[in-house]
């Protein structure tokens, strides 16, 4: 195994058969604000490392009332100031919202102040809508992802300090400059999929969020793998929504909420997070109540050994090498609770 991949591989702990990982969008509440959201992911961080869990990603998302991880890389620095062990990294950072160099930046940044440490996810979607995309690019003209290779590439070539001689970057350098943080492709479709393949790097698939598309996109990635100076051979991992409790009851009342922020995403009103009362009272017509319940069948919830089960199929099934648990909740208890539940499940404590 080279050093690239001994940073891409986790072990698995106890009696799970994969690495177990942790994604957090840094909910929020309606009740809350965006400092108990962050301080509340703060939390689960350090107790995630307790637990055994093998990395934690934050996700860039804007405009989006509900979620404060809006800035992956700051986030990152406080959480991996606040750890000693746990991968820290982005899932992901949107490529298109930003120059490349900035990011290399950054990241170059949280690797020379936490060696080894860092893990640097990039997708091509936006993460919000399209007037705040414009705002972030600051361009009027079209947003298209097609770019996104070519954005990569340069990514890459910064971090690397590798432009071919007369590239119009070749003198320019990416500082602070060391060793390189590992770089994943995420998506939700094949296109990230194939480039990843292509590429030789590891690859994040959001079953979470696409769960219709999570086996193609795996075959595809699989398929069009091609060695590199990374990985010398595929290395996938997939992201599960996943909330454990002391009964299936509770488990349910607990996610329903999630599911409801998922319809108000999907109607294009995004907001706070929903408290369990509201997300029992609301009025769904049977058009929402079906999208709800497609998306509670593709979460995992019930009791510790319901849960473990759910993740060992899905494993099974997808033949992941990694499996990232998220539990978007607002409230810091509940979430880090179900995270412990999970991992005594799987005997990692």
């Amino acid at each position: 195994m080279s050093a690239s991949e001994d940073q891409i591989r986790g072990s698995a702990k106890g009696e799970a058969s994969v690495p177990l990982s942790v994604l957090d969008l840094a909910t929020v509440g309606v009740e809350d604000s965006p400092s108990v959201a962050l301080a509340g992911t703060t939390e689960l961080a350090k107790r995630v490392e307790e637990l055994g869990y093998h990395r934690m990603w934050v996700a860039e998302h804007h405009g989006m009332p509900g979620i404060a991880s809006s800035s992956p890389a700051v986030v990152i620095a406080h959480l991996a100031a606040h750890t000693r062990t746990l991968r820290l990294g982005s899932g992901g950072v949107m490529l298109p919202n930003h120059a490349p160099l900035v990011v290399a930046e950054q990241f170059g940044t949280l690797q020379a102040l936490h060696p080894g440490r860092i893990d640097l996810g990039v997708g091509r979607a936006p993460g919000t809508d399209q007037a705040t995309a414009r705002a972030l690019r600051r361009t009027e003209g079209p947003l298209s992802a097609e770019d996104f290779p070519q954005q990569l590439g340069e990514l890459i070539a910064f971090l690397d300090d590798d432009f071919p001689l007369d590239h119009a970057y070749a003198e320019v350098q990416s500082v602070p400059h060391g060793p390189l943080p590992p770089v994943w492709l995420l998506g939700s479709s094949g296109f990230s999929a194939q480039l990843a393949g292509a590429l030789g790097l590891p690859f994040a698939f959001a079953h979470h969020f696409s769960a219709q598309n999570t086996l193609p996109a795996l075959e595809l990635y699989r398929e069009s793998f091609q060695p590199s100076e990374v990985l010398d051979e595929p290395y996938s991992m997939i992201g599960v929504q996943a909330v454990a409790a002391d009964t299936e009851e509770e488990a349910l009342d607990i996610v329903r909420p999630i599911a409801l922020s998922m319809l108000k995403l999907r109607q294009g009103v995004p907001g706070k997070q929903p408290t369990r009362q509201q997300a029992r009272d609301y009025p769904y017509t049977e058009l929402d109540q079906a999208f709800v319940d497609h998306w509670l069948a593709d979460a995992v919830h019930g009791t510790p050994d319901a849960v473990r089960a759910g993740l060992e199929e899905l494993r099974e099934r997808t033949a992941a090498d990694e499996l990232m648990i998220t539990a978007n909740l607002p409230d810091a208890e509940t979430k880090l609770r179900s995270f412990e539940l999970i991992a005594k499940s799987f005997r990692m404590i």
